[in-house]
């Protein structure tokens, strides 16, 4: 992938986490703590950070680096967020081909060029985002396969009772340790969403947040292997949430219940913040299962969106 477009998503991730709340106004941005976020190398960093000190989004400090502007350019941010979304639109349009089976199991970048108008670049940034969160893998040789998600609403209930056997568990586990600093930033995120962002942010940030919450809380258990099988599980629901409308009046509901998980937790209150994990997750298998049912059922056009 070229730099400048490795740069270019850098920079449009970046504002998305500003956006939604993950960075604050007036926080530091190093070019080695980014590079980590993202797992990237420094290069293509340090040009992404000078993208949005260009746009206002970033100040650089002499001597200090860069942070956050205390109030985002309306023209700038919105002109970046603009083509975050569209970056956006053609993963999920991808994703929605594969969730619906329009598209075969082994792929080139060849095909997926033809298919969907794209440019080199955007292929392959679209494939490694489409093996990073674990449903694609390259072949040995020459070109792609998929691998199979969560597709069904079966599948999707299935996941959700998954998660209620292990991530309440998890929290009454002997190894399970309340680390303040993690509750303390799902707390600020959290509110944040609550306060402002809820409303206006780009949605995939906004799931995004939610699955990092509960993947926050399961690395307090202690037991990494908690936390890799719900971040799999994530990675597979996550496609058919690309498919949901987002119910911004559920995220309120989502985020309160969130912060009361924490408050209970910052008492000291395990046992019963594993409880209402468990009403949580109960809950939200109960108003999301319709839609994945909804969506499941609906006609397909031709060009296999529903």
């Amino acid at each position: 992938m070229p730099a400048n477009a490795l740069a270019n998503r850098i920079s449009t991730r970046l504002l998305n986490d500003i956006v939604v709340g993950n960075l604050q106004n007036g926080q530091h941005v190093g070019a080695q703590q980014v590079a980590n976020r993202y797992g990237v190398s420094r290069t293509p960093v340090r040009e992404a950070l000078e993208k949005l000190h260009e746009s206002g989004v970033l100040v650089r400090k002499e001597n200090r680096g860069y942070f956050v502007a205390d109030k985002l350019p309306e023209l700038a941010s919105e002109n970046l967020v603009g083509i975050a979304r569209e970056d956006v639109d053609h993963y999920q349009q991808l994703a929605n081909d594969w969730l619906t089976n329009e598209l075969p199991e082994d792929v080139t970048e060849q095909f997926l060029r033809q298919r969907y108008s794209w440019t080199k670049t955007q292929v392959a940034e679209h494939l490694v985002r489409a093996a990073r969160e674990g449903w694609a893998e390259r072949k040995e040789g020459y070109g792609w396969r998929f691998l199979p998600v969560a597709k069904t609403p079966k599948a999707f209930d299935e996941i959700y009772r998954f998660r209620m056997a292990i991530e309440p568990v998890a929290m009454l586990e002997p190894s399970f340790e309340i680390n303040r600093s993690i509750l303390e930033e799902q707390r600020r995120i959290q509110e944040n969403m609550l306060d402002s962002e809820i409303s206006q942010a780009p949605g995939e940030g906004l799931l995004n947040n939610g699955s990092l919450f509960h993947e926050e809380i399961m690395k307090m258990s202690g037991n990494p292997f908690f936390l890799m099988a719900l971040q799999r599980v994530n990675k597979m629901r996550r496609l058919m949430e690309y498919r949901a409308e987002i119910n911004r009046d559920r995220l309120v509901e989502q985020c309160s219940e969130h912060l009361e998980i924490l408050t209970l937790l910052e008492r000291g209150e395990v046992v019963d913040a594993s409880y209402l994990m468990r009403q949580h997750l109960g809950g939200a298998l109960r108003r999301k299962s319709p839609l994945a049912r909804n969506w499941a059922e609906a006609p397909k056009t031709g060009d296999g969106r529903s």
